[in-house]
């Protein structure tokens, strides 16, 4: 019994039996793999976690299709080839998910659903200690500044007393001019002290800046360096 678990179907004839056990996993399988990564990530987009839970059934519904018959491989690559995904890609985190969703999809398609099972439940219990471990994550915590500057107003060392002052690490990212020449913007990656009073910092940086722009991106992304 147990071992038939572990064997596949790939080979045999598709029943319709074979076919609502294999949908009713992958559902099963993909509500576990939604509910992980709701679970470990504090931010998502609610049509992530909707793709997560009917991937699954859909990579089972294709390998189903396809079965051991090479013409439909084919068929369906020709067919697939034409997709475009028109969303952003997303960071390497939910990527992770995307393929674990279809090798769950692919498991339950061939019809090993004790390996599905299986490694569906260790993986999910692997990101849940992951997470509660914080593995990976940056301890050091900075954060983006931009500001802009009237030209008159060398930009090596506008706003390196004030940081100072406040207990701000900073490194200067970026210069780029703006307004034809009359205004600078600068990128700072800063890394607040303990004490350090947000608004007191900005106050003093536009008090300095002459009331010019200032952003404060609080998670800020290494790309828009």
């Amino acid at each position: 019994m147990i071992e038939s678990l572990f064997s596949t179907t790939a080979g045999a004839e598709l029943t319709f039996a074979d076919a609502i056990l294999s949908f009713a996993i992958a559902i099963l399988l993909g509500g576990i793999i939604s509910f992980t990564y709701m679970k470990t990530q504090r931010t998502y987009s609610p049509s992530f976690t909707l793709t997560m839970m009917i991937l699954p059934v859909i990579v089972a519904i294709i390998i189903m299709l396809i079965g051991s018959n090479i013409a439909r491989a084919f068929s369906l690559a020709g067919a697939f080839s034409i997709i475009r995904f028109r969303s952003a890609p997303g960071d390497s985190k939910d990527i992770s998910y995307v393929l674990f969703s279809m090798a769950a999809g692919l498991a339950c398609g061939v019809g090993a659903y004790g390996y599905a099972v299986l490694f569906i439940v260790l993986l999910c219990v692997l990101m849940f200690v992951l997470n509660a471990l914080k593995f990976g994550a940056n301890k050091e915590l900075y954060k983006t500044l931009k500001v802009t500057i009237p030209e008159n107003l060398g930009y090596e060392e506008a706003l390196g007393e004030v940081f100072v002052k406040h207990d701000v690490e900073y490194e200067l990212k970026k210069v780029r001019t703006t307004e034809l020449g009359s205004l600078y913007e600068l990128v700072y990656s800063v890394k607040l002290g303990p004490n350090t009073n947000q608004k007191e910092l900005l106050d003093a940086v536009r008090t300095r800046n002459g009331n010019l722009d200032i952003t404060l991106t609080m998670s800020p992304v290494v790309q828009d360096y």
